[in-house]
C-alpha cells in the first residue's frame, strides 16, 4: 500500500508540471512510465500563459518500452521527451532535449530554459543550434514564446542567469576564456532583453561586463546539483 500511495504521489507531482488542459495527454504518459525507485526533486513553480506548473529538478524513471512510446500522440510524445529532460542521467537528458527543442509550445519552454541554467555543454549547444536563428528573428512564433516565459517569470530567468555564470567559472572557464562567449549566457542575454519592463544589473565577471548576475561559489555548491 505504501508503494501505491508513492506511485500515485510522483505521478500526480509530474502531472503538475504541465498546464492542467494537457492532463488527458499528460495522463496517457505517466501510464507507460515505469516504477522510479526515488520521487520527483527539488520542484520548481513558474507560470505558463499565466498558470503556475511545477516541474522537477530530477527525475528517476527508466524509460518505457519503444513499442509503448509509439503508441503516443504527437503530443504526448512531447510531453514524455519533456518529463525526460529532466532525468537524472545528462546523457538521456540531452537525447530527449534533442527530440523537443523544436516543439515551440507555451509549455515545452521551462523545460528548456532550465536546461539553459545547467552544465552540460552539448545540451546548450543544441539548444543554441536549433532556437537562435528563431529567437533572432523579432516577433517570430518561437520569440513570442520565449518572451512570454520571460516576462511572466523574472526570478527564474535570474535564477538561470546566476547558474549560467556558476556553471561557466566552475566547468567552462577554459573552452571560454569569457562569458560572453559561452553559449548559456548567450541564450540568457537574448532572453533577459525580452523582459517587458525589466532592467539588467551590470556586474564585472572576470575580465568581461556582464549583465549576468553571478552566484558565489559557496551558494553554488548549496543550491546547485551537479548531476
Amino acid at each position: 500500500m505504501q508503494f501505491v500511495s508513492s506511485e500515485l504521489r510522483a505521478a500526480t507531482a509530474l502531472e503538475a508540471a504541465f498546464p492542467r488542459r494537457l492532463g488527458d495527454d499528460v495522463r496517457m504518459v505517466l501510464a507507460i512510465l515505469p516504477p522510479a525507485p526515488h520521487a520527483p526533486t527539488l520542484p520548481l513553480s513558474v507560470l505558463v500563459d499565466g498558470e503556475p506548473v511545477v516541474i522537477p529538478y530530477r527525475i528517476h524513471n527508466d524509460e518505457p518500452s519503444v513499442a509503448a512510446e509509439a503508441e503516443l500522440s504527437t503530443t504526448q510524445r512531447a510531453v514524455l521527451d519533456c518529463l525526460y529532460t529532466r532525468h537524472h542521467d545528462g546523457r538521456l537528458r540531452q537525447r530527449r532535449l534533442e527530440r523537443v527543442v523544436g516543439v515551440i509550445q507555451p509549455w515545452v519552454a521551462p523545460f528548456v530554459v532550465q536546461l539553459v541554467g545547467e552544465y552540460v555543454d552539448e545540451i546548450l549547444l543544441a539548444i543554441r543550434r536549433v532556437l537562435a536563428p528563431e529567437l533572432a528573428v523579432p516577433h517570430s512564433p518561437t520569440d513570442a514564446v520565449y518572451a512570454r516565459l520571460a516576462a511572466e517569470n523574472p526570478a527564474f530567468v535570474a535564477l538561470t542567469g546566476q547558474r549560467v555564470a556558476s556553471y561557466w567559472d566552475c566547468y567552462h572557464r577554459r573552452r571560454y576564456p569569457r562569458l560572453i562567449d559561452y553559449p548559456g549566457h548567450a541564450w540568457w542575454q537574448r532572453c533577459r532583453r525580452r523582459q517587458s519592463g525589466t532592467t539588467s544589473r551590470t556586474v564585472i565577471v572576470g575580465q568581461i561586463q556582464s549583465a549576468a548576475p553571478v552566484m558565489p561559489r559557496r551558494v553554488a555548491e548549496t543550491t546547485i546539483d551537479c548531476r
